[in-house]
């Protein structure tokens, strides 16, 4: 802090700063929660039908019905999906770039895929080349996250 600055101003735009570097905090927080529960409507759009067609709910329902279905879900996901990106980017103000939104996105994809296709599909186990292929994507954040 420049010393031409008096000691109450330099105390305030240290408070500022302090401010601002927790809100960036909170705003990447705020976007990791958003991109989980984004993910989660998602993963339900795109794969909850398959269960229905399983358990005989939607077995009979034409796929112009099924597609209905999936967009009034898919809707909600869109819903945190977009805030999810205006607050994490960097340009309003948060702490992601466009790209590390994107990989973190990808990540917290297929995390909540995982997860809910062995809650919904349980016999659909995941074996090792999954794994490996999720360790790539975790090495892809520490890449994109590199300075």
């Amino acid at each position: 802090m420049p010393q031409y600055f008096s000691a109450k101003t330099r105390l305030r735009l240290q408070q500022f700063m302090y401010f601002c570097i927790q809100k960036r905090k909170m705003n990447g927080i705020y976007t990791i929660l958003l991109l989980v529960l984004s993910n989660i409507f998602m993963t339900i759009a795109w794969y909850g039908h398959l269960k229905l067609q399983q358990t005989g709910v939607s077995s009979n329902w034409p796929l112009a019905g099924v597609i209905v279905f999936s967009w009034a879900i898919a809707f909600f996901e869109y819903c945190c999906q977009v805030p999810a990106n205006r607050i994490g980017f960097i340009g309003n103000g948060g702490p992601f770039s466009l790209v590390q939104l994107k990989v973190i996105q990808e990540c917290v994809s297929l995390i909540v895929f995982a997860i809910i296709a062995n809650v919904l599909f349980q016999g659909q186990s995941l074996h090792w080349n999954h794994l490996a292929a999720f360790l790539c994507l975790i090495a892809a954040v520490y890449f994109v996250f590199m300075k």
